[in-house]
């Protein structure tokens, strides 16, 4: 079945009898029991809930995974598989890595006896590899500088030493399962922020985990009850919602960026554009052979702070606003925001300085997003 079929049709299962078309959310906390010891598959909406597991089955099918596990946000579902982890234990990471998830490891993760490496390349991934390592944790493409790692080359390096049981987990928020499927190419767990592109509209938070074992993600569910961390019916269905026009979306939101990517690179005042759609960009073979699409994410940088500070406060149909994927286009100022977290050298060692903006690319009419950058860079006095 093609991939923008099951998007729309990813969970066949049927809920009620009424012929509904689309899954309804069934907002209750609780079930009733037939009998003593028996049960619906529904007891209590912490542990499972019929709109939210129409959701799990149809990112399972989407990925190709063995299960998935919903979260209220993307962040819960980072704090979840941490919780696979003892002290002592350690893992390689992305160098080039969300704040937020930045943010937990070196102020939650490390707190709880847990030491990380971070790696910018296939080979440093190799190099930082120990006796105690139990996980690689990578973003590709990272966010903010769209640098792509090799998902099946990190995958060998786990498999070679999976007598130390070393999980590859993939943060696939940028491109998606329309693009990038991590788990055919050797991941054991794949991330999503459903906030992003899988919601698409802005208006809903969510996490998910996608796993390639069943014994894996019994573990996950598990920890995930016990935490309770779990996403609401009503947030499911929005996520639901959110995937029937994800291939369609992912396709706009690709062809837009490309175009306004190439319009960047001709403007004096923008010195770098980094979209991993560019010919030119350093990871461009690595993507095509391991992703079918870009995706819509493109950093860029300007010549100097003022053109930065002046692009952010004159956009008028781009949102100066965080977060991604959605049906408007946003800037990011990763300085102030998704990255603010991270000590300055940290930051500048990236390339995540003052004259670094991140635009997530909407639906809108390209010419309408570059008319409006333009206006916004021509108002630098």
């Amino acid at each position: 079945m093609d991939i923008s079929t099951i998007c729309i049709h990813g969970c066949e299962k049927k809920y009620d009898a009424t012929g509904a078309v689309s899954v309804p959310i069934f907002a209750s906390s609780t079930f009733a029991h037939p009998g003593v010891g028996q049960s619906t598959g529904f007891d209590y909406s912490r542990s499972q809930n019929p709109t939210k597991e129409h959701l799990e089955h149809t990112v399972t099918a989407l990925e190709g995974g063995a299960e998935t596990i919903a979260f209220s946000t993307g962040m819960a579902a980072i704090s979840v598989f941490m919780e696979l982890f003892s002290p002592g234990d350690h893992i390689v990471a992305s160098y080039d890595l969300y704040g937020g998830t930045f943010r937990l490891f070196s102020h939650i993760s490390e707190k709880n006896g847990i030491t990380f490496s971070y790696a910018a390349n296939l080979q440093e991934i190799s190099e930082k590899i120990t006796s105690a390592t139990k996980a690689v944790f990578i973003e590709t493409p990272t966010n903010p500088m769209m640098n792509v790692l090799d998902i099946a080359a990190v995958a060998q390096l786990t498999q070679l030493t999976q007598s130390k049981k070393i999980l590859l987990i993939v943060d696939n928020t940028f491109l998606t399962p329309i693009f990038q499927r991590p788990l055919s190419l050797g991941a054991d767990i794949v991330l999503h922020s459903g906030t992003k592109y899988l919601g698409g509209h802005n208006d809903a938070l969510a996490g998910l985990l996608t796993v390639k074992e069943k014994d894996l993600a019994e573990r996950l569910r598990f920890i995930s009850n016990t935490t309770g961390g779990c996403l609401s019916p009503f947030d499911s269905f929005l996520i639901i919602r959110g995937i029937k026009t994800l291939a369609v979306r992912m396709e706009r939101h690709q062809e837009t960026a490309l175009a306004v990517a190439r319009w960047l690179l001709t403007q004096n005042k923008i010195k770098k554009v980094y979209y991993i759609g560019l010919q030119d960009h350093p990871d461009y073979a690595v993507s095509c052979s391991q992703a079918s699409g870009f995706g819509g994410m493109i950093s860029f940088t300007v010549n100097d702070e003022l053109t930065a500070v002046s692009i952010l406060e004159n956009v008028k149909l781009i949102k100066y606003a965080e977060s991604l994927g959605g049906t408007e286009s946003l800037i990011t100022y990763p300085l102030l925001q998704t990255h603010a977290d991270l000590p300055q050298e940290e930051r500048e060692a990236r390339g995540i300085n003052a004259c670094l903006l991140r635009l997530s690319v909407g639906l809108e009419a390209a010419d309408d997003i570059i008319q409006d950058l333009k206006q916004a860079i021509g108002s630098v006095k």
